[in-house]
């Protein structure tokens, strides 16, 4: 009776460390854009899918535009567009890319709630895969979410996926 009791006991704790492991990475995340640990953030991200899908928004975004004046030069305009948004992204999604976003924030208000403002977070139809919906700083209860995707892999929890607001595509479309 005691070994079926340990085991149970065991097994209850087991699950809900299992269950608390994402939303304890997403803590994570928020103490390391609060502190500025660069080294945190890197190991938290994978950072290249995240580019990847940053990238493949704001192309499809610039896709859905409606073509101006019967131009018809949306392919070129597409892989222009391309070009220039890898590189940007390339360069500004990174550690400190995030943290020097995160400086225009106050560090004293720069929590995980600040930051994130969790509206949900939930695992997404398998128990490798974890999504969050997060305000963005700033915007309070009425901004547009940041989504965040994150991914077991190994014994950690990895952000694989950002969707950024629209009106950040946006500005990140903005040519000025």
């Amino acid at each position: 009776m005691r070994i079926r009791t340990w085991v149970l006991a065991s097994a209850a704790a087991a699950a809900f460390a299992y269950v608390a492991y994402p939303y304890v990475t997403l803590a994570r995340l928020g103490a390391a854009l609060g502190s500025g640990d660069a080294q945190t953030l890197e190991r938290l991200v994978a950072w290249g899918p995240v580019r990847e899908g940053i990238k493949e928004d704001i192309c499809d975004d610039v896709a859905d535009m409606p073509a101006s004046s019967g131009n018809s030069l949306r392919p070129f305009g597409y892989s222009f567009v391309r070009g220039v948004a890898a590189n940007v992204i390339d360069t500004r999604v990174s550690p400190r890319g995030l943290l020097a976003v995160a400086q225009r924030f106050d560090p004293a208000t720069l929590t995980l709630d600040a930051v994130s403002g969790v509206r949900w977070a939930f695992f997404d139809g398998s128990p490798t895969a974890f999504v969050a919906e997060l305000r963005p700083p700033g915007d309070g209860a009425r901004g547009e979410p940041v989504r965040v995707q994150m991914e077991l892999q190994g014994l950690s929890w990895k952000v694989t996926r950002v969707w950024l607001p629209h009106k950040l595509l946006m500005a990140a479309n903005d040519p000025s």
